[in-house]
């Protein structure tokens, strides 16, 4: 094996942070370029399907041919894609040449029971107007629009639906910018027909100056701190919110290698304690680069078509190289992506209350076209001998600086107790002391007997 120089983001992917770490985080992937927008919504609902219903403010009128019923198998396989990552490099043998140090949602459902018919002359004298109904998979949907909010409630809750204490309140702003709003419920009949024990994701397109994400509603009927996982695919460059601080995680960091058996507890306690640093006021960004390759790969680009499937509507576009200087790990299985392609990923994630984030997100998509993710590296001690060479030595003298800092670096990105971490340091690997007494004994008897 020839010694070669050492990329910033190469390394042995081994583990990752999806979604599956949280409980009860939204996923959401917001699509947008030239006003465009497809949202897609994941529905993580458990419960009687008949309580099921979501409310989601939209700039226009929406056609049942901008209504989808999409595939959950496509969320996974984007979270998957950008999900934080951590990698592992070996030591080198310090007895041997040295090679090259490194090698190679919106809204939380809201209960309604279903929907019961109400008059026309009812409907109108609270202000609120049926602007479309359809029936699209395993779903109701209604599009309304409102005048007032306190009439929206009345026809909501007149219809059927439970609306939280709160609601008129938070539809207001809504109303006030002249959106509509699409509702949508579980039809039991369909639902049955798919044989699904879960709901599908939901995608609408729409055309809108607005590039925004309506998140105050589900804040309506929350017990707590709400988790949101953004996943916006745009065509040119990062994606940033321009009405809160938007934070890359720190990155890059090396940790003890004792992570490795922990990451899942290492990644939730790092993401908790930087929310605390920033008061829960802040957008964090997990994930950016070019969806045609990646390094080190948690998981395959998306094709071109899941990309579509996900509203990816310019992709017939031509595509311009990407020049970073850096090698690119390109795939190229059947049907997917050969290099870089005219699609950005950036991923966010956010916790949030109505007190931290008072106001919908809005976004803007920069000119940053720098990759970025959260990627956190082991670095495996050589496990030889002290006294095998004279480079041995001052190799072990260096590795108790590097885990010293290491130690002091889960410390600060966890606020774990750093004896622990110490402990547990020594547990995995305890760095081997020599036999030579110092008194001129070289250990020359081992080879007697």
């Amino acid at each position: 094996m020839l010694p070669r120089s050492a990329s910033a983001f190469c390394g042995f992917y081994v583990a990752k942070a999806d979604a599956s770490l949280y409980n009860k985080a939204s996923q959401v992937v917001l699509t947008h370029h030239d006003n465009k927008t497809v949202l897609s919504m994941m529905n993580d609902y458990k419960g009687d399907l008949t309580e099921f219903a979501m409310v989601v403010p939209v700039p226009v009128v929406l056609q049942k041919g901008q209504i989808n019923v999409g595939d959950r198998k496509l969320f996974e396989r984007i979270d998957a894609f950008s999900a934080p990552r951590l990698v592992e490099y070996f030591d080198p043998d310090p007895c041997q040449q040295r090679f090259a140090a490194d090698m190679l949602m919106e809204s939380a459902p809201m209960g309604a029971a279903v929907r019961k018919g109400m008059s026309a002359k009812r409907t109108k004298s609270l202000g609120v107007k049926v602007e479309a109904e359809y029936t699209v998979g395993e779903y109701d949907i209604v599009i309304l629009s409102a005048k007032e909010s306190d009439g929206l409630e009345t026809w909501l809750q007149e219809s059927g639906y439970n609306i939280p204490s709160g609601a008129r309140r938070a539809l207001k702003p809504y109303i006030k910018q002249k959106l509509k709003f699409f509702v949508a419920k579980v039809n039991l009949k369909e639902q049955a027909k798919t044989g699904l024990t879960y709901l599908r994701p939901l995608q609408f397109a729409f055309n809108s100056r607005r590039f925004m994400l309506p998140i105050r509603l589900g804040m309506i009927n929350a017990d707590g701190p709400q988790e949101i996982l953004l996943y916006v695919l745009t065509k040119d460059g990062r994606v940033e919110t321009t009405n809160y601080r938007t934070v890359k995680l720190p990155t890059g960091m090396d940790v003890p290698v004792f992570v490795k058996e922990e990451f899942k507890d290492f990644y939730r306690s790092m993401f908790d304690e930087q929310v605390r640093k920033e008061n829960m006021k802040t957008v964090f960004t997990e994930y950016f680069w070019n969806m045609g390759w990646c390094d080190p790969c948690a998981a395959d680009p998306l094709s071109p078509e899941e990309l579509r499937n996900l509203g990816v509507f310019w992709l017939e576009e031509p595509s311009s190289p990407i020049t970073s200087g850096r090698p690119q790990r390109r795939f190229a299985p059947p049907g997917r992506p050969s290099g870089p392609v005219p699609v950005m990923v950036t991923r966010l994630h956010l916790r949030y209350t109505p007190d931290t984030f008072p106001e919908d997100l809005f976004f803007q998509e920069t000119q940053d076209r720098a990759n970025y993710q959260a990627r956190y590296v082991l670095r495996h001690p050589w496990k030889g001998s002290i006294d095998e060479c004279p480079q041995a030595k001052p190799y072990f003298e260096q590795l108790k600086d590097r885990r010293e800092r290491e130690a002091e670096t889960l410390a600060s990105l966890t606020g774990w107790d750093i004896s622990t971490i110490r402990e547990k340091q020594q547990s995995s690997f305890e760095i081997p002391v020599s036999e030579n007494n110092g008194n001129g004994q070289d250990g020359w008897w081992k080879n007697l007997w």
